[in-house]
């Protein structure tokens, strides 16, 4: 288990190093509708394979043309969109709250799924953030990711200071956090998320010190697709069409998880359908798209100093196509 668990790890190592692209824009004709969507490594956006394996974009804009690209983090997706390089990146909800703080032209389209958080170590003594000494490090996506303001939620909790454990941590994309774990090189917990966490506490020694629906207080919205404001205003009917198909996505995941699990297997080629159906599956993870956690994110990352303005409500934020629903 241990060699497949490292050759599963290498695998994605690799992958991230490589921008994954369905039909390229440079080959588009003018008038031809086209998205350019950026997602991350990790379960939370199966959504987005599932789309593009089921072709839901083309069945609501045929013709369209897709460009998708993968990132190491939160912040780099953001950064392509201020580039003018994304139309629809997929992050967590701080980092998305960080660029807005800065002044970044975008809004949440839709959320994509809630799912636990948890912190991993390798480490004896280590048994929870109150024991974290200046010899550990916490791997993580990077500064102002979901895992990181969860460690500061729960550093507020249980030590006092929302900032107490910054100086600990280590931005390492998912892949190389976990092989890190593994191999207990370099760092002594990572914050992690899903699949690698779930095979993580597969291993012998490897156990969680925390979790984030606890350090939030609540389940909360991991991965939402935010969509630049050009976007929105010059390609209406490409944004309403990636909408629908996200909505189609999370239906058919919820409605057809072992089809879902067996289409992922075979096109992500990591995993076996029967252990994609146990991650689609693993309790506390919930495939919706209604955006929840955002307005309890913005305060308590202003509390703490990482952004200096909130949204007035979670809608101030979010795209017309979510006011209608029960967002927070």
């Amino acid at each position: 288990m241990k060699r497949f668990l490292l050759g599963l790890l290498l695998l994605l190592v690799i992958l991230a190093s490589v921008p994954l692209t369905g039909c390229s824009s440079k080959a588009s004709t003018q008038g031809v509708p086209k998205i350019r969507i950026a997602d991350q490594f990790g379960l939370g956006y199966a959504p987005l394979t599932i789309i593009l394996e089921k072709k839901f974009l083309e069945e609501h804009m045929p013709g369209i043309e897709i460009e998708r690209k993968k990132y190491g983090s939160g912040g780099a997706v953001r950064e392509a969109v201020i580039a003018g390089d994304l139309d629809v990146g997929f992050m967590g909800i701080p980092p998305f709250l960080v660029g807005w703080d800065k002044g970044v032209d975008w809004k949440i389209a839709g959320a994509l799924d809630q799912m636990p958080l948890l912190l991993l170590t390798y480490k004896d003594s280590l048994n929870s953030i109150q024991d974290l000494g200046p010899e550990d490090k916490v791997a993580l996506p990077g500064p102002g990711s979901n895992q990181h303001i969860l460690l500061a939620m729960a550093a507020e909790k249980e030590l006092g200071d929302a900032r107490a454990l910054d100086d600990l941590i280590l931005a390492m994309p998912h892949p190389d956090a976990a092989t890190a774990l593994l191999t207990k090189q370099d760092i002594t917990c990572y914050y992690g998320a899903p699949p690698y966490q779930y095979e993580l506490l597969k291993q012998p020694g490897i156990k969680d010190i925390g979790d984030g629906f606890s350090a939030f207080g609540s389940s909360f919205s991991y991965i939402v697709a935010v969509a630049a404001g050009q976007f929105y205003r010059e390609q209406p009917e490409t944004y309403q069409a990636f909408c629908t198909a996200l909505q189609d996505s999370l239906t058919f995941i919820k409605e057809h998880p072992e089809e879902a699990a067996q289409i992922l297997a075979e096109a992500e080629k990591t995993v076996s359908a029967e252990t994609y159906r146990e991650h689609l599956t693993w309790p506390g993870t919930k495939w919706d798209i209604t955006p929840q956690g955002i307005m309890h994110y913005a305060r308590k990352m202003q509390e703490a100093g990482y952004i200096a303005k909130i949204p007035a409500n979670w809608q101030e934020v979010t795209y017309p196509n979510l006011h209608s629903l029960p967002g927070s």
